[in-house]
């Protein structure tokens, strides 16, 4: 897939320098002319790692913010609503329970901490490219970040391209990748090469889940996406499911569910199991997925059903 046209990465003080009285504003060319823009207290930290901007501030409205190139990656107040759904989608939607899981970006923690609610994994992978995230989240972000501490868990600060394309065949249940936007060090997660590593890397039947941007303002990138996965993952099932995040651009943001083919159909809109597996007392209780949020997510808009027509199943 070809980078977002004119696209290019951003920085903290871009947005703080909008209005010096204290507020912050989201700019990127991913959503040209609007801005999410919060009050900020105070910041927390600002660095520059060896692949971006990584910087984080305290806000009255969201708690804290972790802003990477200028834009936001979560905050204290909504991330259950994105790593609940990008986690659990899959892992509830997949027809066999899931053992091996990947994870592909995710250096914040979140989707750790939500695959480590099923007792069914007994092995997490994740392939972080940049180092300097899951330290600024274990410092910053500790009800996120304590998805770093279960056993099941191996740590690997690599390219996550790398990592996948090294794996054995058929290896994992199900790989997600937890990007942010095709700009800088995760344009090239949203290429083919890519997915076509991740169809090997996964076994018969297994999934693949990718953030997929947001249906108001990325149609266009969704459909060439959803294209590419549909050509990759033939005989297999493509969906498009979303979540609602208030500190994401428009928001609401969607995930790719990709379902390589396997012995028997399956149908990720129906879920097959529950988070089950019982955490430490400093996990917090699900707050947003359920069984029919899940079913739910699935239900899009007509403009959409109409865009994404030969590209995804909608049977």
């Amino acid at each position: 897939m070809a980078a977002h046209e004119n696209s290019a990465p951003g920085t903290a003080k871009a947005g703080l320098d909008v209005a010096r009285s204290g507020w912050f504003t989201e700019l990127s060319t991913m959503w040209k002319g609007q801005g999410l823009s919060f009050q900020v207290e105070k910041t927390l930290f600002q660095d520059r790692s060896k692949f971006q901007d990584v910087c984080v501030f305290q806000t009255q409205a969201f708690g804290k913010v972790l802003v990477l190139d200028g834009v936001i990656q979560c905050t204290e107040k909504d991330e259950f609503a994105y790593q609940e759904m990008i986690t659990h989608l899959p892992l509830c939607g997949l027809a066999e329970a899931p053992k091996r899981v990947l994870v592909v970006g995710g250096g914040d923690g979140g989707v750790l901490r939500e695959v480590a609610r099923h007792d069914c994994v007994s092995d997490i992978q994740i392939a972080e490219i940049d180092g300097m995230v899951p330290d600024v989240a274990k410092q910053f972000f500790p009800q996120m970040a304590v998805g770093f501490d279960d056993p099941r868990v191996h740590v690997h600060i690599t390219d996550g391209i790398k990592y996948v394309q090294e794996a054995a065949e058929n290896s994992f249940d199900v790989i997600i990748v937890d990007s942010s936007d095709p700009v800088g060090p995760a344009e090239v997660l949203f290429q083919k090469p890519f997915f076509e590593a991740m169809h090997r890397a996964i076994r018969p039947g297994g999934m693949v889940c990718t953030q997929a941007e947001s249906l108001w303002l990325h149609l266009g990138i969704i459909k060439e996406l959803a294209a590419m996965c549909h050509s990759v993952f033939q005989g297999g099932d493509v969906r498009y499911g979303y979540t609602t995040v208030p500190t994401y651009p428009s928001g609401q943001i969607g995930f790719l569910l990709c379902t390589k083919k396997g012995s028997e159909a399956a149908d990720p809109r129906v879920p097959k199991r529950e988070p089950s597996a019982s955490t430490s007392s400093n996990y917090p209780p699900l707050r947003y997925y359920n069984s029919a949020v899940h079913q739910a997510a699935f239900a899009l808009p007509q403009f959409a059903i109409t865009e994404l027509a030969s590209s995804i199943n909608q049977a």
